[in-house]
């Protein structure tokens, strides 16, 4: 797992520093403890986990926009977890409404020391957050326009929602709810995966 993390980690621009490899395993390892007795993902083994869930994550990042942003339907903590790792100068809240997720997440964040990171257990249609987030970002929770309308209402003038998707969803994209544009849709690599990505920024008109 370690050595998947070394080699994955600098062809997405970040050092494999000991003490970041040392986090992201320790990570893995309480997900896989967790998972056990609790359904929190579908890969069991630690070494599909490297990519699938911890690159998988970080093709985001060069996409991010402003100090405070929101994982919304956060589940295990992905992508938030492995963001908020990597940028220490964000603030990361991990919303889901589903308790024994956030339970984990707020375990998670606790054994990491994340002091740039809160789990959040709420819906993020009620949730009233001052201020607003600079960026949301979902990964796999639903489809583009579902996503725009729940959580268009935590973002700030000026900030963006970020949509982690696979294929390009273009039928997705036509449906876009009105007051919202399509701002960017970029094609992404997860090193050790041959599937396709997209990263889709969408911003208000």
């Amino acid at each position: 797992m370690e050595d998947l993390l070394r080699q994955g980690l600098p062809e997405l621009g970040i050092p494999a520093d000991d003490a970041l490899v040392t986090a992201f395993a320790g990570y893995l390892r309480l997900l896989a403890q967790w998972n056990e007795n609790i359904n929190l993902t579908g890969i069991r083994e630690l070494a599909d986990m490297v990519p699938l869930h911890i690159l998988d994550s970080l093709t985001a990042r060069p996409f991010l926009k402003g100090q405070r942003i929101v994982d919304v339907g956060c589940g295990a903590g992905l992508p938030g977890i492995p963001l908020a790792l990597t940028e220490p100068a964000r603030h990361f809240t991990l919303v889901d409404g589903t308790l024994k997720k956030i339970r984990f997440v707020q375990q998670a964040i606790a054994d990491l020391g994340l002091a740039n990171a809160e789990a959040l257990h709420a819906r993020i249609e009620d949730h009233k957050p001052v201020p607003l987030y600079d960026t949301a970002i979902c990964r796999a929770l639903s489809s583009l326009p579902d996503f725009v309308r729940r959580a268009g209402s935590v973002v700030a003038p000026g900030g963006q929602l970020l949509a982690m998707k696979g294929r390009l969803p273009a039928e997705e994209i036509r449906a876009l709810p009105k007051g919202w544009r399509l701002a960017a849709v970029t094609p992404v690599k997860i090193p050790g995966v041959d599937a396709e990505r997209h990263i889709i920024q969408v911003v208000r008109k």
